[in-house]
């Protein structure tokens, strides 16, 4: 029962606006309407665009608290106090773990590496967030500083117990704030209320990124070091799906620089394994072949490897990690295929859980690891807002993922009395709960969702940039659209639609198991124009085409390389018939 999708078109800018902005950069109109779309409105803008440069970075002591935290690790190096990375288990808690540990040591405590060290909790017996147990850790060692990375932002109580046994904390999150922060030395991020930063999507691991610049700047560093770093950067802002605007896209541009230049050696042995050795870094490679394999260690097993491989100076040793972490992620496949086919078997059987606005599902042998990524497989087949729940430490947990425009967080806040922790986004979140309470939720949570989602907001859409005929698929368009990269939330690889195609008598299955569609399409304003296309997993698309019987097409541009020969190719993204209006 895979949802059908609705076509929208983004607002189209002026003719005069697409003209003037065409006349003044030298390009064709359909560049320059991409780009006014996405709010580049002169050169200057276009400059910033499509050559970011580590300068249109913003003043790391803009953020609140920033002073307050390089003085309390300025007293922390000079009074010889050891300090404690504390990271979550996910790819942008290990990257900014790693992040913060190679500056430390290559830097500042470069004479006294001792003084720093690294904790990342169990996903199993700890949970999400900063636990007692790394604290204990941190008493036990003599620890008297923690920064926390990409957690923390509702430890309230933890931040306490931490105080009351004479250890302090940074606290470097990007998560929404409660009503009350923690009482640390310092609370960076840029979502506070009374945090004025200018930009407020970053990773978690930028906002570590943003303390480190600030350190640097204070001790006079020579920036180069920071910026080697900034490839782990990219790989939490891609793999948190973050939105890639303003300095969040800064930041991911000069990473995949640097990552298709000279990674390090971590990530490096983990782009071997994926078999990316000669492949230019994308941000969907980071996305669909990296992100899976560092976040498949903290999923089933130790978030600890994955930072043992990024801090790596060992080639040999960081060949055997990236090896342990990808097997760790063919068995997180293995487990994600079989729990997800069991909570759609679930849909599927019930009919009142299907006719619902949201779903809730639970069994208490799901493993942990993967019911974030089970939760979206869910809505790939039933559009609307999810949660897949399982059992841990005698309390139900779990993780939420929402459909677009629909703010999760807000609808688990107003159930959150049933709730003994929870935290996240408007569009995803982790949740935990009393096993009793597991129905109580479900209703609640439920009656909440068909109370504010919207009708349309249950149905996915596909964002359309531009209209245009095939004439204007060029190999000057292919490499225009090619500097729009990187490409992330709020800039999507620009999508097309072409009215009245037709095709050539020649789509036919392909792939392993004949699930895709290849297809050649041919444009009645332009019948000579003719282009080859694929539609990934639309084989099923196959019986609704009938030759010389136009239909419409939605698809991004794309180039193909096969036995030495690049061609330009449309992957078609979906299909209209007349008979579907």
């Amino acid at each position: 029962m895979r949802v059908e999708r609705q076509w929208r078109m983004k607002g189209k800018p002026s003719d005069a606006e697409i003209k003037r902005l065409s006349a003044e950069l030298k390009t064709d109109s359909v560049t320059a309407t991409l780009l006014l779309q996405r709010g580049v409105h002169n050169k200057e803008e276009s400059r910033k665009f499509f050559r970011p440069h580590q300068d249109d970075l913003h003043d790391p002591f803009s953020m609140k608290d920033m002073d307050k935290a390089v003085s309390r690790i300025q007293r922390a190096i000079e009074q010889k106090e050891k300090i404690m990375i504390f990271g979550d288990y996910d790819v942008d808690g290990t990257t900014g773990t790693a992040l913060l540990c190679l500056f430390f040591t290559s830097t500042l405590l470069r004479d006294d590496k001792k003084q720093i060290s690294y904790y990342i909790p169990d996903r199993y017996t700890e949970g999400y967030g900063i636990s007692t147990e790394g604290i204990d850790y941190a008493i036990k060692t003599g620890v008297k500083l923690i920064i926390a990375i990409d957690c923390g932002i509702k430890a309230i109580e933890k931040v306490l117990y931490a105080n009351n046994h004479g250890v302090e904390m940074i606290i470097c999150d990007h998560h929404m704030p409660g009503d009350s922060l923690p009482a640390a030395v310092a609370v960076l991020d840029p979502k506070r209320n009374d945090c004025n930063y200018p930009y407020k999507e970053l990773s978690g691991c930028a906002v570590g990124f943003k303390l480190l610049q600030a350190l640097t700047a204070h001790y006079k560093l020579d920036q180069d070091y920071l910026f080697s770093l900034i490839d782990l950067v990219a790989v939490s802002i891609a793999s948190d799906i973050v939105a890639i605007t303003g300095e969040n896209r800064v930041l991911a541009f000069l990473g995949l620089e640097k990552i298709n230049s000279k990674p390090l050696n971590g990530l490096k042995a983990i782009m071997a394994i994926a078999g990316m050795d000669d492949k230019r870094c994308r941000i969907d490679d980071i996305v669909f072949k990296i992100g899976p394999r560092i976040n498949a260690a903290g999923r089933l097993y130790s978030g600890r490897t994955v930072v043992q491989l990024l801090i790596s100076g060992d080639k040999v040793l960081a060949t055997e990690l990236s090896k342990k972490i990808n097997a760790y992620n063919i068995e997180r496949k293995q487990l994600d295929k079989e729990i997800t086919q069991e909570a759609i078997e679930m849909i599927n059987n019930d009919a009142q859980l299907a006719s619902l606005h949201s779903t809730v599902l639970y069994k208490e042998t799901w493993h942990k690891g993967v019911v974030g990524i089970v939760a979206s497989r869910v809505i790939d087949m039933y559009y609307r807002p999810t949660i897949i729940l399982t059992r841990s430490n005698g309390l139900v947990t779990g993780s939420a993922r929402s459909v677009e425009g629909f703010d999760l967080y807000q609808a688990i806040e107003k159930c959150s009395h049933l709730l003994e922790k929870f935290g996240g986004h408007s569009h995803a979140a982790g949740l935990s709960l009393k096993p009793e309470n597991i129905e109580p939720f479900r209703q609640l949570f439920e009656q909440v969702v068909a109370e504010s989602i919207l009708p349309e907001q249950l149905i996915p859409g596909i964002d359309i940039d531009a209209e245009i005929g095939l004439h204007s698929v060029t190999g000057e368009l292919v490499k225009s659209i090619a500097e729009f990269e990187p490409f992330g939330p709020g800039n999507m690889t620009p999508l097309f639609c072409t009215h009245g195609v037709t095709e050539r008598g020649t789509a036919r299955p392909v792939g392993a198991t004949g699930e895709h569609l290849k297809i050649d399409i041919s444009d009645p304003a332009d019948p000579q124009k003719i282009l080859p296309g694929i539609a990934f997993g639309q084989v099923h698309r196959q019986a609704s085409i009938r030759r010389g019987k136009p239909f419409d097409i939605c698809y991004s541009i794309e180039t193909n390389e096969f036995r030495g020969k690049t061609t330009i190719q449309l992957n078609i993204r979906d299909f209209a018939f007349g008979d579907e209006g």
